[in-house]
């Protein structure tokens, strides 16, 4: 991840050009399509390009996986808005620059910013710009070849079209560090098929793309080597029609269903483990499948399962229960309040600990506060769970007729900041 000098501050306006309207070598940034007109620098952290009624944004930090900064979400919103109120613009592409599409939140920016609520703009930002994400107004698609994590997973699977290839991998592993699953993964995770979203989100295990596609988190496999025709295709195409846009997609789409051993193929037993009521009681039922012949995958999962902060762990599980019966709009401003929680230590300071381990010391030894989970008090956990004041809380839009309000600027956080 790539470290910020200031924490998580206010970023700059972007500088707009004038327009008609999982360590191999990183790869170059992407190349911009001739036929494209480029809107931004080429050094700029996020690249939005227009082509006829094709807009495309790519997220362009390869050296850093594209993980998302404040700089990057700031951007993001500003041509997303644009466009889906631009009548000329018709179909949205996503796209990441070198071996990664999107690796998810920039964690040495949270650590840096540990001290005051630096980091709060560009939470709410991202968990803001999540809502128009899942509601955008226009035919939407993501391409995406290699790793996507977390909140740039929040970029695939709400959009309309998913394409993965077979460099993909997907993981929301927000727990191993001390966080919990966000940017709408509570959402998303509950409404996956039967318990598999309470499996990812607490072991943060990896799929890839045949599976992605399986549990409804990607829509189309497209190889590789593909890819490059398929986006000129659709840089063609000059439509949003959802109908002309699959089709395009199918004519280099191949049908990939999981491979045997698969995880999507031991769904019985995740349900039957992951469906308990406490995270005790799922490792519990958990430890009590791995000793069954021919479940021998269980033990590595299970490993990484008791590394993961014990109070993320808990966090993290009630987060997705409680998705399940919550509105999108309901999961975002919850999330929103963990995260703000969690990054103030409101009850101990696991996600620095988490991060120190893996991104700064790289000791991959985390020090838990508590280290069990029959230590982690229900009262704690209750607290990280309380709403804020009205003003406090995220500003979800209510209806299209204010569809982009609740902007950071206009709310309270940004007015006593100035």
């Amino acid at each position: 991840m790539h470290p910020r000098a200031q924490g998580c501050h206010s970023p700059p306006p972007p500088t707009l050009f004038s327009a008609s309207h999982f360590s191999p070598r990183v790869a170059a940034p992407a190349t911009v399509s001739p036929m494209a007109q480029q809107q931004t620098s080429p050094e700029e952290v996020v690249l939005g390009q227009e082509a006829g009624g094709t807009r495309v944004i790519t997220l362009n930090r390869p050296r850093q996986l594209n993980g998302i900064s404040d700089r990057v979400v700031y951007l993001l919103a500003q041509f997303l808005e644009k466009w889906e109120k631009d009548a000329n613009a018709k179909l949205v592409i996503f796209k990441g620059a070198g071996r990664a599409f999107s690796a998810g939140g920039d964690l040495k920016m949270f650590y840096e910013g540990k001290s005051d609520d630096s980091c709060l703009e560009v939470v709410y930002r991202m968990y803001w710009l999540c809502y128009h994400i899942h509601t955008y107004k226009k035919t939407t698609v993501a391409l995406v070849n290699g790793l996507v994590m977390g909140g740039g997973a929040a970029m695939v699977a709400p959009l309309t079209f998913g394409v993965v290839t077979e460099k993909t991998i997907f993981a929301t592993p927000e727990a191993s560090v001390g966080l919990h699953t966000d940017c709408s993964f509570s959402y998303i995770h509950s409404r996956l098929p039967g318990y598999l979203g309470e499996y990812l989100a607490l072991t943060g295990a990896r799929l890839n793309a045949k599976e992605m596609i399986s549990a409804g988190l990607a829509t189309h496999f497209v190889s590789s080597e593909k890819l490059e025709e398929l986006e000129k295709r659709l840089l063609n195409l000059d439509t949003g029609d959802e109908s002309a846009v699959r089709a395009v997609i199918e004519e280099l789409s191949t049908d990939v269903p999981p491979d045997e051993d698969s995880i999507l193929n031991k769904l019985s037993t995740i349900n039957k483990c992951f469906s308990a009521e406490t995270v005790e009681d799922i490792i519990k039922t958990f430890e009590s499948e791995a000793s069954i012949d021919g479940n021998q995958w269980i033990t590595p999962v299970l490993k990484g399962l008791r590394r993961s902060s014990p109070t993320a762990l808990k966090i993290t599980l009630r987060s997705i229960r409680e998705g399940r019966k919550q509105s999108l709009p309901e999961c975002l401003k919850k999330e929103f309040r963990l995260t703000m929680n969690i990054l103030r230590s409101v009850v101990n300071g696991d996600v620095y600990e988490g991060i120190r381990a893996l991104s700064i010391d790289k000791d991959n030894a985390p020090k838990w506060n508590p280290t069990t989970l029959e230590e982690v008090k229900n009262e704690d956990i209750d607290r990280v769970f309380q709403p804020f004041s009205p003003e406090q809380e995220l500003q979800v839009p209510s209806n299209d007729s204010n569809r982009w309000s609740g902007k950071y600027e206009n709310t309270v956080y940004a007015k006593d900041s100035q």
